[in-house]
């Protein structure tokens, strides 16, 4: 129980963490492109590696289990989720599971866009049976 306590606390400082930096770079360049998103993604999937391969079992500085689950599945997993899909997939390529990882990144970008195309298309059609 104790280690869901922490993942929410770290999850809660990722979410954080991700507002902040998307708005000072939404504020500095913009909101035409999501710039903010896009920096927030790729400095998470970098962390979740560096991380996550600096304290495993192998690496250079084992970490107890509670301390990796806070800051790869808490704070970075409240960060972005990206971070974790792109960790994922580079596994599933180290273990030369090549059709997994490229199903993996092919099923999550092309599902994901579809799913958030039906739940817009859904409150859309709930939103125009409001006035009816």
């Amino acid at each position: 129980m104790l280690a869901y306590f922490w993942v929410a606390v770290g999850g809660a400082l990722g979410s954080v963490g991700r507002f902040w930096l998307s708005g000072i770079i939404a504020g500095r360049y913009g909101e035409t492109f999501p710039w903010g998103t896009l920096l927030v993604n790729l400095s998470g999937s970098f962390a979740i590696g560096f991380i996550a391969t600096l304290t495993s079992p192998d690496g250079r500085w084992l970490a107890p289990v509670g301390l990796r689950q806070f800051l790869i599945y808490g704070v970075l997993g409240g960060y972005t989720t990206f971070s974790s899909f792109s960790w994922q997939t580079l596994e599933l390529a180290q273990n030369g599971e090549y059709w997994r990882a490229g199903g993996n990144v092919l099923g999550s970008v092309a599902l994901c866009l579809v799913a958030v195309w039906l739940g817009h298309l859904l409150a859309a059609a709930v939103t125009s049976m409001k006035g009816a």
